[in-house]
């Protein structure tokens, strides 16, 4: 009798610790199976909220408050989470929230950069500023928006460089991918160029630009001649842009110019560069001094 209350004592010994790790195990699971549950429905509800419809803006902030809510329910859960493995163990939570309570207040002082990151991000999201996918210029850097948090942006630029910016050192957000976008282009001809024939060349370039199946979706409309916008040391200085759509102006641009290039070489106006007239001076008594030259030419092989 005495052997079999031992063994039922041992089994219910055993027994507390068996139930313990089962009920960890149980929440870890019911934790991973919450957060897969929301990031389906996070992207069930940004399909919805799409619904067949082709908007690139409506998408790109969409995408990025589904890539925020992810982050914040995961930490959510996760904390959740581990204050039920807490309690489980017998741990009392309630003196670590105080703790915690107190150590955030420290924390709130010593690391106010941190916190301005996350209200700083907060109103970026609010305000729609910034979105995944968006080409913009912050905090001196520019580049290709690939991920955004409430705390930084990560930039990727044109040379394949990643940038990690916080919030909170942005105070002014450059966007150039919002609704349309100009490709501005500065045309340099010689001086003795006929100015209007000049345009005429360029508003017809600009025309063929449109007309080539390559560019016709991605300029909206003619090439817009602003007129001759400065004198250069050496040049005319002509200035014009198209209207394209967002992130096509680089592109658009160079196509312009390589054609430019072409119609200029064919009607024989004159790209400058810079060129540097020789004056010796005048006295005062009207006779220019001579100015000695040497030509030296070389012997033929």
């Amino acid at each position: 009798m005495e052997s079999l209350n031992l063994l039922l004592a041992t089994v219910e010994g055993w027994q507390g610790p068996a139930l313990t790790v089962l009920h960890i195990a149980l929440i870890f699971v019911l934790a991973w199976v919450a957060r897969r549950i929301l990031c389906l429905g996070l992207s069930r509800l940004r399909g919805r909220l799409i619904d067949g419809e082709v908007d690139t803006e409506r998408e790109k902030r969409l995408a990025t408050l589904e890539q925020v809510a992810r982050y914040i329910f995961t930490v959510v859960i996760l904390l959740v989470a581990v204050m039920l493995v807490l309690a489980e163990l017998g741990i009392s939570i309630a003196p670590i929230l105080a703790a915690a309570g107190v150590l955030g207040i420290a924390v709130g002082f010593g690391a106010q950069s941190l916190v301005k990151d996350y209200f700083t991000g907060l109103f970026l999201l609010l305000e729609n500023q910034v979105r995944q996918g968006d080409v913009i210029e912050v905090a001196g850097k520019s580049g290709l928006v690939e991920e955004m948090t409430l705390r930084y942006i990560l930039l990727r630029d044109y040379e394949g460089s990643v940038h990690t910016i916080p919030n909170g050192v942005i105070d002014t957000v450059t966007n150039r991918s919002r609704g349309f976008a100009h490709a501005v282009i500065d045309v340099g001809v010689a001086y003795r160029e006929d100015v209007d024939e000049v345009f005429d060349v360029m508003r017809r370039v600009g025309h063929e630009l449109r007309l080539d199946p390559e560019y016709a979706m991605r300029i909206e409309d003619e090439l817009e001649i602003a007129g001759i916008e400065q004198w250069g040391d050496s040049a005319v200085v002509v200035r014009c842009r198209f209207r394209v759509k967002p992130l096509e102006q680089w592109g658009v641009r160079r196509a312009y110019l390589y054609r430019l290039k072409k119609a200029f070489d064919a009607a024989g106006i004159e790209i400058p560069y810079p060129h540097l007239t020789l004056y010796a001076g005048q006295p005062k008594s009207g006779e220019a001094p001579p100015l000695p030259l040497a030509v030296a030419q070389a012997a033929a092989a």
